[in-house]
């Protein structure tokens, strides 16, 4: 196998790394070593230090360049320019640069003191101060304020949408959801638009003012293409890179993974599903007969500080069609709901009790029949079993 360069130093870059069995340079780009980005909640609210979500090193094959960051490619010449002025040559690059947060509109594109988004390992471990308002209500802005609630913050979190995770709970689970919050002591708004940043406040649409330390914005993520845009390389209507079953992009000789990558159509932005492109694009590289990559089925399952434990997968919402069945116990603050088509699960969401959460995505997963059991026990702690 050629020599292989990864630009990009997060889970994905790090799982293909450890995999692949060929002289390997990593550009990184952050300082540090690998780390698990799905703990970071966990650093935010002082539970743990870095040190814990640290991800194994790489063998010796591998050359890890920490805070380099590449800034060109040449497709003709196949070398990576960097920061420092080095260029990487390779015979197979990937790209795995992730996504970026999405920020407002600023002036010479710098952060106003005390505002910071909420993606790597340095925003988490930034004190926060005595006050912080969130903004977001996305599955990273309740992370952040669940995180800061149990730090001792006193937080506030905004959410434009009508409802906490819109994107992955329904409407039952997100109410539950906003209970456990609150319980924790967030204050959460919803429907409410933020019109501008101030110093040391965040002024909303109805010109009241949150007093703030500190500004989390957790307003989504967009796949962090410009290397491979400049590069030529062709991106699909999400703004990810365009791969096909191989990972491979409109040059045979890129690949791309992880938040970065569209593949039919998607970029998940999951690290689930960026863990299994970097397996599958590391039997590729290897040669093995029909390795590809199919695509990946998104499920949530996170426990954030607080705790609060939540699980989503599949649809979450009924077509015409399907049944419904939920079981909300308001005493215990638990939520849980299946969707099912005939005798297969389409979706479910639960919030607190994920006791059957492993039966219930291995029969989503499989695509298999549902068990001649009734629905209900399904949902019992035990998974039914």
């Amino acid at each position: 196998m050629a020599d292989v360069v990864i630009v990009g130093g997060g889970m994905a870059a790090a799982r293909l790394a450890r995999r692949i069995d060929a002289p390997t340079t990593v550009i990184a780009g952050e300082r540090g070593p690998a780390y698990n980005r799905v703990l970071l909640p966990g650093v935010l609210a002082g539970q743990y230090g870095p040190e814990v979500i640290a991800l194994p090193q790489p063998g010796e094959r591998v050359r890890w360049r920490a805070g380099v960051r590449a800034t060109a490619i040449d497709t003709a010449a196949r070398t990576v320019r960097c920061d420092d002025g080095s260029s990487e040559p390779y015979g197979t690059l990937v790209l795995a640069t992730g996504a970026a947060p999405v920020l407002p509109p600023l002036h010479d594109g710098v952060l106003p003191e005390g505002v910071r988004a909420f993606r790597t390992l340095d925003d988490a471990l930034a004190p926060p101060g005595a006050r912080a308002v969130v903004i977001g209500g996305g599955l990273s802005g309740v992370s952040a304020a669940a995180a800061l609630a149990v730090r001792g913050t006193e937080t506030v979190l905004v959410q434009q949408g009508e409802r906490l995770m819109e994107r992955q709970l329904d409407a039952g689970a997100s109410a539950v959801l906003r209970e456990r919050l609150t319980a924790l002591g967030v204050e959460v708004h919803t429907a409410c638009r933020v019109r501008r940043l101030l110093p040391g406040a965040v002024q909303l649409a109805d010109a009241y003012e949150l007093a703030a330390d500190t500004v989390i914005l957790a307003c989504g993520a967009l796949p962090l293409t410009g290397l491979a845009r400049d590069a030529g390389l062709r991106t699909g209507r999400t703004g990810g890179v365009l791969v096909d079953d191989r990972l491979r992009t409109s040059d045979p000789h890129i690949h791309a993974i992880g938040d970065c990558a569209e593949h039919a159509g998607r970029a998940y932005g999951l690290a689930s599903a960026a863990l299994e492109q970097a397996d599958v694009l590391a039997e590729v590289l290897a040669g093995r007969p029909g390795a590809a990559y199919r695509g990946s089925r998104p499920l949530y399952r996170l426990s954030l500080p607080g705790p609060i434990d939540l699980a989503a997968f599949g649809t979450t919402g009924a077509d015409p069609g399907d049944d419904t069945v939920r079981l909300a116990d308001a005493t215990r603050g638990t939520y849980r709901s299946l969707v099912v088509r005939g005798d297969r699960l389409r979706g479910g969401v639960l919030v607190g009790d994920l006791g059957a959460v492993g039966t219930l995505t291995r029969t989503w997963e499989a695509d298999e029949p549902l068990p001649a059991t009734p629905l209900l026990h399904l949902l019992t702690h035990d998974g039914g079993n």
